[in-house]
């Protein structure tokens, strides 16, 4: 079987025996107006890239297969707004100082690892429009078919494009095992990561959505990483997420060391 793995990146694409491509929201909904305050648009050039969140007045997580080598001297994030239409000139937009990929991360999100820090030039101050993300301050798993969002600025079918409104979209968490087992068909699965959505369902991230956040229970526990291949209809993958929680003191070890 030919592998086609799709990465949840808007424009770049990683090959993987194959083409690839990201991934976008799939039968969700415009975001409540104050709901998910802490998203972020990752933006290269002004145009929307990836997702985010911002968990520190000075970090934003997102995916590491976001991030390519000098990236960052045209990289910026806006937050505090869920429409990010480029040609508003009231998005409030925040350089970027410093990028942290995890040092084990070979750009491939296939090998696990896909999670980055981006420390932002100046804190933001927290308002009605900005909060900061909660997310695991240890290892703990996240029970199978929890009911959870995932959200972002991604297209909303297959042949599309972006959106300039946040989108959400209700998904479940997959039992570990049983993702596996699916993935292994293809492609066996690296450690530290979670599965929620696509798999038996309609909804689910894909092109656009890379680096957002998986919510559950008001907590952000994943990172949008990869699906497979171009199909949106997710007829036997389940979505693949960056496991926050096995990544909780690399984060903060970053964080306590750029203090």
């Amino acid at each position: 079987m030919m592998l086609h793995i799709v990465l949840l990146a808007a424009a770049f694409s990683i090959l993987t025996c194959n083409s690839t491509h990201g991934e976008e929201i799939i039968n969700g909904q415009k975001a409540k107006k104050n709901s998910l305050l802490y998203m972020a648009s990752v933006q290269y050039k002004s145009n929307h890239e990836c997702g985010g969140f911002l968990i520190n007045p000075s970090y934003v997580v997102s995916a590491a297969h976001c991030y390519y080598k000098n990236y960052h001297k045209f990289l910026s994030v806006v937050l505090g707004s869920h429409n990010i239409n480029p040609t508003r000139n009231d998005l409030r937009r925040y350089e970027v100082e410093s990028v942290h990929v995890h040092p084990f991360y070979e750009e491939r999100p296939l090998n696990g690892f896909d999670i980055m820090l981006l420390k932002l030039s100046k804190d933001v101050v927290m308002n009605e429009k900005v909060k900061i993300a909660k997310i695991p301050n240890k290892q703990q798993p996240v029970k199978p078919n929890s009911k959870c969002q995932v959200a972002g600025w991604g297209k909303t079918k297959t042949v599309g494009n972006n959106v300039n409104d946040l989108r959400v979209a209700d998904v479940s968490t997959i039992n570990i095992a049983v993702c596996k087992e699916e993935w292994a068909k293809v492609f066996p699965l690296p450690p530290g990561i979670l599965c929620a959505g696509a798999y038996k369902t309609k909804s689910g991230a894909c092109q656009g959505d890379s680096g957002g956040p998986l919510i559950c229970k008001g907590v952000a526990v994943g990172i949008v990483s990869f699906n497979y291949d171009k199909n949106c209809t997710y007829p036997n993958f389940p979505n693949v997420y960056t496991d926050i929680s096995a990544y909780s003191d690399w984060i903060k070890n970053v964080i306590k060391r750029d203090a």
